[in-house]
């Protein structure tokens, strides 16, 4: 798959069975991410995230949000069950028309599910073994226009 862009089309339901997401769409990008909100929202070292177009993506059910300002000034707010709490997506200031999907949301149906990058690889913890694809200390570069 490397190369080429995944389209998904899955449903899956919070932990609670109050929510449901479903996407049908284009993933835009695919990528780990280490940054310091990220650990404290995983409970972890990382998240896995998969980017999509805002209309790729359906929910039902109670939805909660919090909103933080990210090092680089950013506002991520980050989207959950209001019920049990289970991490649905994300919406980052940087680009509001995309939704940075938690990838574990979808349990076992995450084949397609290839990073491509890990993001703010400067908050990296050793113990926390990443797969060998290239790492950016924040954001990639972008190439010059």
């Amino acid at each position: 798959m490397r190369g080429t862009r995944a389209s998904i089309r899955l449903s899956a339901l919070c932990a609670c069975g109050q929510t449901s997401m479903a996407l049908d769409g284009e993933v835009l990008s695919m990528l780990l991410c280490t940054c310091l909100d990220c650990q404290k929202a995983t409970g972890t070292g990382h998240s896995a995230a998969a980017m999509v177009h805002e209309s790729a993506l359906q929910l039902s059910g109670p939805v909660r949000s919090h909103a933080v300002t990210a090092a680089s000034g950013a506002t991520l707010s980050r989207h959950f069950c209001s019920g049990c709490g289970t991490p649905l997506f994300a919406v980052s200031s940087r680009s509001p028309q995309t939704r940075l999907i938690a990838v574990g949301f979808f349990g076992a149906e995450t084949d397609w599910f290839e990073p491509r990058h890990v993001l703010f690889a400067r908050s990296h913890n050793d113990w926390d073994v990443l797969p060998p694809i290239p790492r950016h200390a924040t954001y990639p570069e972008r190439p010059e226009r």
